[in-house]
């Protein structure tokens, strides 16, 4: 969240508004911690229910939507890294937990655009609509995520699980997960969320690790090598 404070600092004379959303159906007291510690000035938002995800397409995080003056969206849910990540630049030391040994080499694959779409923004708050980066409605038809029989599917699966997590029954909401992350096995919101949620112990942080667990298939390390290693979690900046 700092570059994105320090972005918001940079252009918001110039009319651009960050809203940051954490995804987390685990309860606002799961994601505010975060949010009070990085301090925002900008709008910060929880979404318990990952309604982001139904209305906008989100399917991972970090993404961002691009919203003009006008209500309008000049640029679909996309992956939205702004900062170079440190973790792309250090020494894996030796002598580490073969998983976490693993899970940083993955790291340092991550296709990194940040300077890219930094730019991009900026230019866009230039420019405005005559910013090469601001599509045009068809444009961002064409590009957003089409929503099928099997994704509409997952997203009720996963809305179902979401329901029976909240009244404390979890053994349903860990079925109806599983189904989700079968139906619409490239949202990694779906799969991200049940994996944190079910190897995150009581009272504590969000774990980054996201499994293995015994109650689902996958986990963020094994799906990330099944789909190509990191250089492919996520899609390549479209100007």
């Amino acid at each position: 969240m700092p570059g994105w404070q320090a972005l918001r600092a940079e252009l918001h004379d110039k009319g651009l508004e960050i809203v940051t959303i954490g995804l987390d159906a685990g309860g606002a007291d799961a994601v505010r911690p975060w949010i009070e510690a990085a301090n925002p000035e900008h709008p910060s938002l929880i979404d318990e229910t990952h309604i982001v995800d139904e209305l906008f397409g989100v399917t991972n995080v970090p993404n961002a939507v691009w919203i003009d003056e006008h209500g309008m969206i000049v640029r679909p849910a996309e992956p939205a890294n702004i900062e170079h990540s440190p973790l792309q630049d250090m020494e894996i030391p030796d002598g580490l937990p073969e998983r976490i040994h693993d899970m940083l080499v993955e790291v340092k694959e991550i296709r990194d655009d940040s300077e890219a779409y930094r730019a991009a923004i900026v230019d866009w708050v230039e420019n405005g609509a005559d910013s090469p980066y601001a599509l045009s409605p068809d444009a961002v038809v064409a590009r957003s995520l089409p929503r099928g029989r099997d994704e509409s599917e997952a997203a009720a699966c996963f809305e179902l699980g979401r329901h029976l997590h909240d009244a404390g029954d979890n053994d349903g909401a860990v079925k109806w997960w599983r189904e989700a992350h079968r139906l619409d096995p490239n949202n990694w919101t779906y799969k991200r969320q049940g994996w944190s949620l079910a190897s995150t112990a009581p009272g504590e942080p969000s774990d980054l690790m996201q499994g293995p667990t015994d109650l689902y298939e996958g986990n963020w390390l094994d799906d990330v090598k099944a789909s190509g290693g990191g250089a492919n979690y996520y899609p390549s900046f479209q100007p």
